[in-house]
């Protein structure tokens, strides 16, 4: 224990590497903002929100086996009930005041700041897997095939909703548990990513440099 104590404390104190050789804090990595302050439960009031609002959902069509046709049938038919005896009870009553009802439930200006923000992600995923596919960086481009082989073999086994569930359920823990423990974490992770890095080594002096690679055409500079 007291050695495993001491080279804690060493790395600790004698090493400043973050995780994947992050430099910014974990909050601006995440994008910062709103989405940042959910997944780092800054705002426990919605990160709660949200996941309880999933795993309700994940409990009606998994465990309950609720189809979704039905399900949207019996909220808008739950919807218009309520909103009905509401206005009527309302002006019968004179008990509250009727349900107001804005002329636009969604901003232009909302919906264009969401198609704006998934196509500037969406272009980032296909530049990146199109980089990864070059092959330029044979240890990303290989952890890219295992991950993605895993995935696969992983969804013979769970449904979408499940696989959707369980990723929304890790994007809310494990950044916030990282952000709790950050200086354990970097301290293993650095361990282990040294360790890979001396087998990676053993491997590309043995076998990847003997595959011929194809050569990488210079950019031209306009």
């Amino acid at each position: 224990m007291t050695g495993h104590g001491s080279s804690y404390s060493e790395y600790d104190t004698s090493r400043s590497a973050k995780l994947f050789g992050r430099v910014r804090p974990i909050h601006e990595v995440l994008g910062g903002g709103k989405v940042a302050d959910v997944l780092l439960w800054k705002n426990w009031k919605l990160s709660g929100a949200l996941l309880i609002g999933m795993t309700f959902i994940w409990f009606l069509f998994e465990v309950v086996k609720y189809n979704f046709i039905t399900l949207l049938c019996h909220i808008s038919i739950t919807t218009l009930l309520v909103f009905f005896i509401w206005s009527n009870s309302a002006d019968l009553l004179k008990w509250r005041d009727p349900p107001n009802i804005p002329e636009n439930i969604l901003h232009e200006s909302e919906m264009r700041e969401i198609a704006s923000t998934f196509h500037k992600r969406f272009n980032q995923f296909l530049s990146k897997f199109l980089e990864i596919a070059y092959g330029r960086e044979i240890p990303v481009f290989l952890l890219a095939i295992v991950s993605l082989y895993a995935l696969s073999v992983v969804g013979n086994y769970f449904s979408f909703l499940n696989l959707l569930y369980l990723g929304i359920l890790s994007m809310e823990t494990l950044p916030f548990l990282y952000d709790r423990y950050e200086d354990h974490v970097d301290y293993f992770v650095g361990e282990a990513i040294q360790d890979l890095k001396r087998k990676y080594k053993t491997i590309d002096s043995k076998f990847l440099n003997k595959i011929p690679r194809a050569p990488v055409k210079e950019k031209k500079i306009r």
